[in-house]
């Protein structure tokens, strides 16, 4: 078998491997080759693996982002997509060859993070990756979507509860799609664990909606002084039901504002907001607490280390402190031992030969960078060894972000 990298000329082939892979048949682009899912991929980045008498039988891509770090940090990361096997060839050490091959490339590239949207879990957490950030659906019923009054404590009322004294305006995806890439990416930079959307993303229509060219309706949030500062993609199905794609605002505010207008939409049964992040304070926000029926808790963005001092020292930190963490990559045949130590927002990560606070996989390292995942909790699950009292808790200080990482982009 080799593993060869592609050119445009392999485009075709590339795509219709990868269907074959997941029993599927490629759609027809739309003029210009847009409007597909696969019409941004990197065709200098992509392997394919072919047997001995030249037949394609797997796929594997690289998309080229920037992911936030803690600390509005923004870091290279290499969006692993379009991995596949067709069936014939799976269970023959085609997929971990591609992993291997792949993870190489992209060291060779320099690039120290690689991250992936995982179709299984098992799959990925053996070639190095681990969950990092999360995602979940809220489903309100229009009859329950009620905002609770001000509570008669004496507490001036937070501005994301008070009267909106912007505006929302409606337009179709069709005549809107610079507005989006607008304010998305002020977002993005600010949010720990989001991906940037390239500019060919938008101008291709690849991906899913808001991105792809899907109709869609777009409510667009004004602030007071008529400053464009979120909006909402949506869609209202026959049977009432008003399903958001995503939802993207520059403040707790402007977030409101648009779930409002959503939850009191005319003629709708209930509203479902597909991406909603992790601990977001609108359930609080409804008289009803019990209205916002949480479901399809999810992992969402896989995140690998391939530089684990780069990795460690590119996010930002929160808490001084010092662990030293034995670091294993069995797939990658590698180990390190490494003395983290947090001074005034910045780390340092160097070798070490002192005894270790954690041991742990990369994989598990890989689940805590972006702070969604506690050291403890993979503790508790018997992931990461704790060999000093006090070490998970002092981890967790030290991992933790300015606010949970959620990721939107879906590639």
């Amino acid at each position: 078998m080799e593993i060869r990298p592609t050119t445009g000329q392999d485009l075709d082939v590339f795509v219709d491997t990868l269907h074959a892979a997941f029993g599927r048949f490629p759609e027809t682009p739309a003029e210009g080759g847009g409007g597909v899912w696969w019409a941004a991929l990197e065709m200098d980045r992509n392997l394919l693996a072919m047997t001995a008498d030249g037949r394609p039988v797997g796929t594997a891509g690289a998309y080229s982002f920037e992911l936030t770090l803690p600390g509005e940090i923004l870091a290279p990361a290499a969006g692993v997509s379009a991995v596949g096997v067709v069936p014939s060839h799976r269970r023959q050490g085609v997929l971990s060859a591609m992993m291997r091959h792949q993870l190489t490339d992209l060291r060779s590239r320099g690039e120290f993070l690689s991250v992936l949207l995982a179709s299984e879990a098992p799959i990925y957490g053996r070639f190095g990756y681990g969950p990092a950030t999360y995602t979940q659906r809220l489903t309100v019923p229009r009859h329950q979507a009620v905002f609770a009054l001000p509570r008669a404590s004496g507490v001036t009322r937070a501005p994301a509860s008070g009267p909106d004294t912007g505006s929302v305006e409606v337009l179709r995806r069709a005549e809107c799609g610079d507005v989006l890439e607008a304010l998305y990416d002020p977002y993005r930079r600010a949010q720990p664990g989001a991906l940037s959307r390239p500019h060919r993303w938008w101008a291709l229509g690849a991906g899913q909606p808001p991105l792809s060219p899907a109709p869609r309706y777009v409510a667009v949030h004004r602030d007071a002084d008529g400053v464009q500062d979120g909006y909402a993609s949506y869609s209202l199905g026959e049977s009432g039901t008003l399903t958001v794609d995503e939802t993207i605002a520059t403040d707790d505010a402007a977030f409101t504002a648009l779930a409002r207008f959503v939850l009191g939409h005319d003629l709708v049964t209930q509203v479902v907001f597909r991406h909603f992040p992790p601990e977001h304070p609108l359930r609080w926000q409804l008289a009803d607490f019990r209205a916002g029926e949480v479901s399809g808790d999810t992992d969402w963005l896989w995140v690998r280390l391939l530089d684990v001092p780069r990795a460690l020292t590119a996010r930002g930190w929160f808490t001084d402190g010092e662990l030293v963490l034995d670091v294993d990559d069995p797939f990658l045949g590698e180990r390190g031992r490494y003395l983290l130590t947090v001074r005034d927002g910045k780390a340092d990560c160097v070798p070490t030969d002192r005894e270790p606070d954690l041991s742990l996989d990369v994989s598990d390292l890989g689940s805590v960078y972006l702070g969604g995942t506690a050291p403890s909790t993979l503790v508790r699950a018997g992931h990461i060894r704790a060999h000093r009292p006090g070490a998970a808790a002092l981890a967790d200080t030290l991992f933790r972000a300015e606010r949970p990482p959620h990721c939107l982009h879906w590639f």
